[in-house]
């Protein structure tokens, strides 16, 4: 097993940190960009996992597609490959094939879609065989379960002969990601019609038009440093994230919100945003409906603050790479947390007991899941922890732990293979 232990941080830090480029705002623009032909300008494309293996199944002439654990270019690809008429296998790792893509395969066989399912039904692997002939240009689906499968159907609404619209049914989530999408084909030249009171979307076919398009920094890798500052025991402790923006397309960028309650200030400046320590408040309630992958990062920090609080719109995290809610009940009873189910799929509470930290070592188990690691690491500011399988951070924050050296001493770990 590998690990990394932090040691505890023991000093005032006053850092710049250039943030890995966000993953969500560049696989939407390498989708878009392929159906525009290639021919656009992206700058400052994400070096996550998942936005690696997007550009290379992109540029893949194989049939066989192996997203590994990347959901996003799983959706993504799915929408993609049918629209343009590619003979292709969709598969990914074993996690991969147990998170659910029915509800957009339905809504493209719908369309007109010719797409079977080689193992379970509703789950990959899939054989996409392409869209020879639309059906419909309206569908209905569901807009409560994944944002990313409306995304989908978007990227590819106006590529369609007769353009697409889509009725959303039930609690919309996610819709701040819905609308980085609508705007960003929106920068490739595509007009698009949206009425979020009768929840319905319309595309006219429409021809992308290739442009230069600027990949902001990532939302969610900021929230890792907001807890580094908000659980730092120094006051004068400040980081400046470089290369984000304070009108951002991102839903994660609530967490400038969010920690304001936690205890720290943004201040936005010519180059990204200033963080700073301030009182924090004793208790927050949240709908995490709009950024459920900011959830584990607050809750770590409410717990280790003993902050009580109170999440909803976390129901989407049990079927993401791993059960978020079951990781997060597991790791967060290490240090005195709970995150206890108060109203059946729909609230839940977060609570500490006033862990002494520091008086027992902490050792987070990652799930192979990117945001576990992450999430848990700022705890270093108050007690040394190790992180089991720290790999897993490449999937969207690749530098995270060369990063993380500029505030802490760690030291990372290979534990013997037992014979």
């Amino acid at each position: 097993m590998e690990k990394v232990l932090l040691y505890k941080n023991t000093q005032v830090f006053d850092v710049k940190i250039q943030l890995a480029s966000s993953k969500s705002e560049s696989n939407r623009a390498l989708i878009i960009n392929a159906l525009s032909g290639f021919k656009g300008d992206l700058q400052n494309l994400s070096t996550a996992r998942d936005t690696q293996t997007m550009i290379r199944l992109l540029k893949s002439d194989e049939q066989v597609a192996d997203v590994i654990d990347a959901g996003t270019t799983m959706r993504f690809l799915t929408a993609y490959f049918t629209a343009t008429n590619q003979n292709k296998i969709m598969t990914g790792t074993p996690r991969m094939c147990e998170r659910p893509i029915g509800i957009l395969v339905e809504a493209l066989r719908t369309v007109g879609a010719e797409i079977d399912y080689l193992q379970k039904e509703g789950y990959p692997p899939l054989h996409i065989k392409g869209l020879a002939n639309q059906q419909t240009n309206e569908i209905t689906i569901r807009g409560d379960v994944s944002s990313q499968y409306i995304s989908a159907l978007l990227m590819i609404a106006p590529t369609l002969p007769k353009g697409l619209v889509i009725n959303l049914t039930g609690d919309l989530g996610s819709i701040p990601y819905i609308k980085m999408t609508l705007a960003q084909m929106q920068a490739f030249g595509v007009e698009t019609e949206a009425n979020w009171e009768q929840k319905v979307i319309k595309v006219l076919p429409q021809v992308y038009e290739p442009t230069s398009y600027q990949i902001e920094s990532d939302w969610s890798g900021a929230s890792y440093w907001y807890s580094v500052v908000a659980l730092s025991a120094f006051e004068d402790t400040q980081v400046e994230l470089l290369g984000l923006k304070e009108n951002s397309l991102q839903g994660d960028s609530a967490i400038v919100n969010i920690m304001e309650v936690l205890g720290v200030k943004s201040t936005f400046t010519p180059n990204g945003v200033l963080l700073t320590k301030i009182r924090a408040q004793q208790t927050l309630n949240w709908d995490f409906t709009n950024c459920p992958d900011l959830a584990q990062t607050v809750a770590v920090v409410c717990v280790a603050k003993g902050i009580e609080a109170t999440f909803t719109g976390i129901e989407s995290l049990k079927i993401k790479e791993t059960d978020r809610i079951l990781a997060l009940q597991n790791e967060l009873k290490k240090f005195g947390g709970t995150l206890t189910e108060v109203v059946t799929n729909t609230a839940y509470k977060v609570a500490g007991s006033g862990f002494e930290f520091g008086s027992a070592d902490i050792s987070i188990a990652t799930y192979d899941d990117h945001r576990m690691a992450m999430a848990f690491a700022p705890l270093a500011m108050l007690t040394d922890v190790t992180i089991e399988e720290p790999h897993v951070v490449v999937k969207s924050y690749p530098s995270f732990w060369d990063d993380l050296s500029k505030v802490i001493q760690l030291e990372k770990q290979t534990a013997p293979e037992l014979s």
